[in-house]
Formats: C-alpha cells, sequence, structure tokens
C-alpha cells in the first residue's frame, strides 16, 4: 500500500506542477486556526465530522456527494460537531477544494482541509478557501518538509493537525509541535483499523498538542473506550457518511 501513496503524491505533484494550486480570491469566510483548535479543547467530547466521497480502501461512501456537502455540513452542525474534517483530494478520494468553502459557509464550523500537502502554494490555496486547519501526513514528507510546512502554515493563520500512523511516527509528529496529533487507527500497510492498538498510543503523545483519533470508529463505546485512555477528540467519517441520519448518529456518538 505504499505503492498507493506513492501514487497519490506522484498525481498531487502533476496538479503542483500545472499550477492547479495558484490562489484564487479570497474566501468571504477568513479562515481562524485558533478557533478550530479551541473547539477542539472545549469540554466534553469534541468530534470532527468528516465529508469524503470516497477513499482507496472503502471505494464509494457518498453517492453523488458534490450535491450533498450542504445537507452533511448542516447535518454535523445540528448534531453539534466540534469542526468538520473535508477531504478535498481528488483522484484517490473523490473530493473538491471548494467544498471546504461550501461546508464553512453553510455551517459556520471551523473546518480543517485534509489533503496531502507538499508545497506552500497549497497553503495558500487553503487560506484562500478559507480553511482553517490543514493536515501534514508524517509519512507523505521528509522531516524538514514537516517542519517547514508547519512553519509556513502557522504564519498564515492555519492550525495544524500532524497525522501518524502508528507509534513509530509519533515523535516525528510531535517533533514539530503541531496544534493538533492525530494517529490514524488504519494501517496504511493493509487499510484495516485497529482501535484497541490506539488506545495506548494516547500516551505516547508529549503533552501540548490536541490528542486525535482517526478512523474506524462503529460505536459510542468506542469512543468512551478512547476517552478514557486519553484521547481528547475524535475524526468520524464513515460511520456518519454511511448513516441515514448523520445528524442522528453523531448526536449518539457524543452524548
Amino acid at each position: 500500500m505504499r505503492a498507493v501513496l506513492d501514487r497519490i503524491l506522484a498525481d498531487k505533484r502533476v496538479r503542483l506542477a500545472r499550477g492547479e494550486y495558484a490562489t484564487t480570491a479570497p474566501s468571504a469566510t477568513a479562515g481562524d486556526g485558533a478557533r478550530f483548535v479551541a473547539s477542539l479543547r472545549e469540554p466534553g467530547v469534541r468530534i470532527v465530522a468528516e465529508i469524503k466521497a470516497r477513499s482507496p480502501s472503502a471505494g464509494e461512501i457518498v453517492t453523488g456527494a458534490d450535491g450533498r456537502v450542504e445537507t452533511l455540513a448542516l447535518a454535523y452542525r445540528r448534531g453539534h460537531a466540534a469542526a468538520i474534517s473535508v477531504v478535498a483530494e481528488q483522484d484517490h478520494f473523490g473530493g473538491k477544494p471548494e467544498w471546504v468553502t461550501r461546508a464553512k459557509r453553510i455551517s459556520g464550523l471551523p473546518v480543517l482541509m485534509k489533503d496531502f500537502l507538499l508545497s506552500e502554494a497549497q497553503l495558500d490555496f487553503a487560506v484562500s478557501l478559507g480553511a482553517d486547519a490543514v493536515l501534514l501526513v508524517v509519512r507523505a514528507l521528509s522531516d524538514g518538509d514537516l517542519a517547514d510546512l508547519r512553519r509556513a502554515a502557522a504564519a498564515r493563520g492555519l492550525a495544524v493537525v500532524v497525522e501518524a500512523h502508528g507509534a513509530d511516527e509519533i515523535p516525528r509528529a510531535a517533533a514539530v509541535e503541531p496544534d493538533v496529533l492525530g494517529v490514524n487507527a488504519r494501517d496504511l500497510a493493509t487499510f484495516e483499523t485497529d482501535l484497541a492498538a490506539l488506545a495506548p498510543l494516547a500516551a505516547e503523545i508529549p503533552p501540548g498538542p490536541v490528542r486525535l483519533a482517526e478512523s474506524g470508529f462503529s460505536s459510542r463505546d468506542d469512543v468512551s473506550r478512547l476517552a478514557a485512555a486519553g484521547w481528547e477528540a475524535f475524526l468520524i467519517g464513515e460511520i456518519l457518511l454511511r448513516s441515514e441520519d448523520p445528524e442522528q448518529k453523531l448526536r449518539e456518538l457524543a452524548r
């Protein structure tokens, strides 16, 4: 599955070379990284609810996703999400960058733009869309690029979620002092999820960043177990997106 990541990054470099991430007119809703982080630190169960069309592992998740962005974003607001994650990657996840602007405009919630960032041009693009936070994937970047992009994002007022896969990547993620340190329960080698393995990893994250558990949630019990283990926020997508009532499902998970 490293080959899958390599293909994703290769396609991203092609889009960068084409100049597709040239900035447009600024969004009417300016980004606010501090607000994103503050929302994740509020008391209670803090869920970052995701909008995602498909994935290499799951295939299609939402039929007609482009026409459902506003509906999903409103459901997440009414279900009391702490923030919204928008998967904007086009080639392998079926996303569209403009979903960031649309989700934020209709919901008023802080929005994380999830893409595979390799260049500062993509940070400027995120700002132009009104994103409040961006994702940096440890496995996709060298230590130097990870540190440079983290600093560049902060200089633009963007919060940074640095995503690790497994215990061995946590020190690399922590070294750049992210606002949020996420650990994804999905193994990039097999695409299987293991929440039980994720539970003890909260203790491996040093004080400072919000501890964000990602992927594989299927019940309120999953959230409760990870919260008891020290995780402070939870990024949840497929169970909400496949639900007939995403708002109600979100309320069940956050109660």
